[in-house]
């Protein structure tokens, strides 16, 4: 069962009224600098590749200080036993998607709820998403992603960090000045990222749908106007299109062949494959999603499919040398809050390597966002997005669902270390 708002809001305020996760009335008072929180750990994952025993990570107001090695007094927070790690970023999920009250999936033709209850369903969806472990994600889109990211952003309602497209291009935006009016309108409202669809649904076979024109227009404006490209585009023909156009980042890419992998990885264009949980997502909520749009039992068909095909495409990816591969799940309804469930997949039966995983959802995310600066690392300077897993997912991949400590730029949001 899907829990309700109310029983996912719950700890939330619990924590408000403790103090540590600042005021829910006003912004919190500028006067004298936040005391400075400290953190012993057991063992510490830095996000790039580098792993240290019995470290103290010192964390003033958003910011990491200092990381030194062995405990440093009383700490803060005592986690020895668990290993910290930066907190997760997820480069495709959509935020707001969700159940509504009637079981069924959203769907903005028969809208069964009132905008507040909507917005409320947004605020679950953040708060389960950053309780997982999710401290940043990219939101490939809707336009109600803006006001979410915005309020989070304020410092008042926890949630991850969300960077978004609002809404997403497609053939129907029309030919290349078309989009290029678009990609400069999406800037105007605000937009983060411009999500383009490329191909087909998987359900609908993932064909072409853009012309090489088009993206050339959506991929050229994007970069002339500052902003990065994310491209849904799941067979050889729609990711060779996007690749040859600059695009920034490839998404899903289910039906990719080797030779359009080496092409993809010559480019430094990145790669965000969906293998598992958006698909097993769908089949455990069947009933919730038949019926809408293209979920039909044929597009349903259609997924079981892909599912092996994905799977021989990532093998093949990992073999695909200079590829940079990072971590998005296409989380949606029902699928907030298990997002590691896809990168637990992509090690113990996609094959991948258990620290080039963590690099993929840490570091490597972060460079594909633009903020290897700021988050997915654990140093100096840094935001303090940490994460405390009960247990050592170097060993057993399977930690990453015991998540017992979050903190998001300096602030706690979840506490179940004893």
């Amino acid at each position: 069962m899907r829990p309700t708002a109310l029983a996912v809001l719950v700890p939330l305020l619990a924590l408000l009224d403790t103090g540590l996760a600042g005021s829910a009335m006003a912004d919190p008072p500028a006067a004298s600098p936040a005391k400075p929180i400290t953190l012993h750990v057991g063992k510490l994952l830095d996000g790039r590749g580098g792993s240290r025993e019995d470290v103290t990570v010192t964390v003033q107001g958003s910011k990491i200080v200092s990381v030194e090695a062995g405990a440093k007094g009383a700490p803060s927070y005592e986690l020895r036993g668990l290993t910290l790690m930066p907190g997760g970023i997820d480069t495709h999920v959509h935020i707001g998607w969700h159940f509504e009250l009637n079981g069924r999936s959203h769907d903005d033709e028969h809208v069964t709820e009132t905008p507040g209850q909507m917005a409320l369903f947004d605020v679950e969806d953040a708060v389960t998403t950053v309780r997982g472990g999710i401290t940043t994600v990219q939101s490939l889109g809707a336009p109600e992603d803006k006001d979410l990211r915005d309020w989070i952003a304020r410092g008042v309602i926890p949630g991850p960090r969300i960077l978004t497209s609002l809404e997403p291009l497609s053939e129907e935006t029309g030919g290349p000045e078309q989009m290029r009016a678009a990609v400069r309108q999406r800037k105007e409202q605000g937009a983060d990222v411009i999500k383009i669809f490329a191909s087909k649904s998987i359900r609908d076979g993932g064909a072409p749908t853009l012309t090489q024109e088009q993206l050339d227009a959506a991929c050229g404006e994007a970069k002339a106007q500052g902003l990065r490209s994310a491209v849904h585009a799941h067979g050889t023909e729609s990711v060779r299109r996007a690749v040859r156009a600059g695009c920034g980042s490839i998404e899903h890419g289910a039906l990719l062949d080797a030779a359009t992998l080496k092409l993809v990885a010559e480019h430094g264009t990145y790669f965000d494959p969906n293998l598992d949980l958006v698909f097993r997502n769908y089949f455990e909520n069947k009933e919730h999603f038949l019926g809408i749009g293209n979920y039909t039992e044929e597009g349903f068909a259609q997924m079981r499919k892909a599912v092996p095909l994905a799977l021989a495409m990532f093998k093949q990816a990992l073999k695909t040398p200079g590829l940079k591969i990072v971590f998005g799940t296409d989380a949606l309804a029902g699928s907030h809050g298990r997002n590691f469930e896809e990168l637990i997949y992509h090690v113990n039966v996609g094959g991948q390597d258990p620290m080039a995983a963590i690099v993929s959802a840490t570091s490597r995310a972060a460079e594909s966002l633009h903020l290897a600066d700021r988050i997915g690392t654990v140093a100096p300077g840094y935001e303090a997005d940490l994460i405390a897993v009960d247990g050592d997912p170097l060993k057993d991949m399977d930690a990453l669902r015991r998540v017992v400590f979050v903190m998001k730029g300096g602030q706690v949001l979840k506490n179940e270390a004893r």
